[in-house]
């Protein structure tokens, strides 16, 4: 049934990005829940399958002395949101994890394996994208960091080297985080185990008096043809005051910055007036989540 020319197993990072120069063409499986439906619709033919699941520095939540949490790529959906860090410090990443397929599926699938298909639809990333992350990147030359944000270079592409690179850390510092809250809102056709149709992430910081925003950050998949964070709107929105005049912005604003299109899944005038309305909730849930009033 799959078209498979050999696998290795690799235990340390060293030993995968070797792997990797022997063979440049090669895929890297830490859940493979994407990997396998590839192999079984023929997309990959005479592959070549690196395990990376059990290297070890792949997997895990830790958060370091100068208050960064630093995620491993391997790590499954279950695993994150049940960890009591995420919890503690980035819930709205744990509600994102609790949204990805199926119970089976997030006691497989890891963070880093959505990242890295690159899909617009993956349910993390609006969350990380919203969270400001940090991704770092190994190969045999040594270690780059590059934002979540820069990450995504087209449909279905990223700035990783696939033959050369892996992605070795998701790191959300402590600025990031601290006293900002936050939420994700995933639309699908159904309620469970679908792909979806529009992802929108909202995190925000207020001032003292809860009365304003002092800043935001606003992040969608399947809004553009990559996950993107809607920058100019949270420059401008900076500093408003929190009431029905600034929802108003935001939904009149919102769809300048995104392209939006028509698929099988959603026509774009649907896809047009979810972005406007789960804008605008999110960003209310996260206002609400920091103390502040919607007045609703």
């Amino acid at each position: 049934m799959y078209d498979i020319q050999k696998t290795e197993s690799a235990k340390t990072v060293g030993e995968a990005l070797e792997f990797l120069k022997e063979n440049p063409d090669s895929v890297l499986v830490a859940g493979g829940t994407d990997v396998m439906i590839r192999l079984r619709h023929r997309k990959l033919k005479n592959a070549v399958v690196i395990n990376i699941r059990e290297i070890p520095e792949l997997s895990g939540i830790r958060k370091a002395d100068d208050g960064t949490i630093r995620i491993g790529p391997g790590t499954c959906f279950d695993d994150i949101y049940r960890n009591e860090i995420i919890r503690a410090y980035i819930p709205i990443l744990a509600s994102a994890c609790n949204q990805v397929g199926s119970p089976q599926i997030r006691h497989i699938a890891t963070i880093g394996g959505n990242l890295c298909n690159g899909a617009v639809s993956a349910d993390s990333v609006p969350s990380l994208l919203a969270l400001d992350a940090m991704l770092e990147i190994t190969s045999e030359n040594g270690i780059r960091k590059v934002p979540v944000c820069d990450f995504h270079s087209g449909p279905g592409k990223t700035v990783l080297d696939s033959g050369k690179e892996i992605l070795t850390s998701i790191q959300i510092s402590k600025e990031s985080y601290e006293n900002w809250s936050g939420y994700y809102y995933k639309f699908g056709q159904r309620n469970a185990m679908e792909i979806s149709t529009l992802g929108c992430a909202a995190t925000v910081r207020l001032d003292a008096s809860k009365k304003h925003l002092e800043q935001m950050r606003l992040a969608f998949g399947v809004a553009a043809p990559t996950p993107v964070r809607c920058r100019k709107l949270e420059s401008t929105a900076a500093g408003m005051e929190i009431n029905e005049a600034l929802f108003d912005f935001i939904r009149d604003h919102v769809l300048k910055e995104l392209k939006p299109r028509d698929s099988w899944r959603a026509s774009l005038e649907l896809r047009e007036q979810l972005i406007k309305t789960m804008s605008v909730r999110a960003v209310k849930k996260a206002i609400l989540l920091s103390g502040g009033n919607t007045g609703v």
